[in-house]
């Protein structure tokens, strides 16, 4: 019987530093990236794509914000936005990974699934915005955003910026789960859960409703690992391993990390939030409630023998 995984690609699978951020770069990206599944394939897993969605539902917002002021054309919400990203992500994906497949003469349907994933109205991450979307700002530019909108923008020193916050509250429930399952294990690859799905809750008993949010991509993948039984979490970035005292010196890379050890460095701030830190958390999450492995590494190195750090239970 083939293993299950579900594969979380990083944002820069689709839309790398320094890039303009055109479609055809995001293709090009978009195939470089499928390319590395083709490691997975080969070695009797199949496969549940899920997808960051930060730069691309940040410049949806910002193309909203203009056709307002332009056109006074009505703003869309934000998930709607999210929804919006899904759409167009999910088809690049398929598309090029649909390239791939053909290419490498294998024959597999590519299913995306719009997907909402339910949220509680009271999570107190609304009181404490802290999720990055869009492109990143000049001090200026930033507080002319909030000045003019009312968003709340943060500095991101390392990277040199600022950037809008929005709420990330927890992912409860992952809608048409049994669906993906059953679609992903008949040997289809599906795409779901893009941008860490589509924030909603019952605004009344039977009645769900979109919600202003963006749900943390690795922890929604994580969540959705465990409900379709997955056998390994891949969370996909931009370097090969985890590293303790990232750029500095005394940098050094993990090939293998308990879950209590994750914890601690967790506790020591070796992982910082707008980067690895909610990746960790997911990873942990998923071995702690499963007892299978998660890995977190780069997209070349997706499948290869001792790739990335692999988080385990002890």
């Amino acid at each position: 019987m083939k293993k299950l995984a579900v594969v979380a690609f990083g944002g820069n699978a689709l839309l790398q530093a320094g890039q303009e951020g055109t479609i055809g770069e995001q293709e090009k990206n978009a195939y470089e990236a499928s390319k590395n599944l083709l490691n997975l394939l080969n070695r009797n897993y199949n496969i549940v794509i899920t997808h960051g969605n930060g730069p691309q539902v940040g410049n949806i917002l910002l193309s909203e914000q203009a056709g307002f002021k332009v056109h006074g054309m009505p703003e869309m919400p934000l998930d709607v936005c999210v929804a919006y990203s899904q759409g167009f992500i999910g088809y690049m994906i398929e598309q090029q990974l649909r390239n791939v497949l053909e290419a490498n003469d294998l024959d597999r349907d590519i299913i995306c699934i719009i997907t909402q994933v339910l949220v509680n109205k009271d999570d107190p991450a609304f009181e404490n915005p802290t999720k990055p979307i869009g492109p990143y700002l000049s001090k200026e530019e930033a507080d002319k955003g909030a000045k003019e909108t009312g968003s709340v923008y943060k500095e991101d020193k390392k990277r040199g910026g600022w950037r809008k916050v929005v709420a990330s509250p927890r992912p409860l429930v992952i809608s048409n789960k049994k669906s993906i399952e059953q679609l992903a294990r008949s040997g289809q690859i599906v795409i779901a859960v893009g941008g860490g799905g589509i924030p909603a809750y019952y605004v009344e008993p039977n009645k769900l409703e979109g919600i202003d949010a963006v749900i943390d991509k690795d922890l929604a993948s994580s969540l959705l690992a465990k409900q379709i039984g997955a056998e390994k979490l891949f969370i996909l970035t931009d370097v090969p391993k985890v590293c303790l005292n990232f750029d500095t010196p005394q940098e050094e890379s993990i090939d293998k990390m308990t879950i209590a050890e994750a914890r601690k460095y967790l506790q020591e701030g070796q992982f910082t939030e707008g980067s690895m830190a909610p990746k960790i958390r997911a990873a942990v999450d998923f071995v702690e409630n499963t007892g299978k492995d998660a890995i977190i590494t780069k997209t070349t190195l997706l499948g290869v023998d001792d790739g990335g750090t692999r988080i385990v239970i002890v």
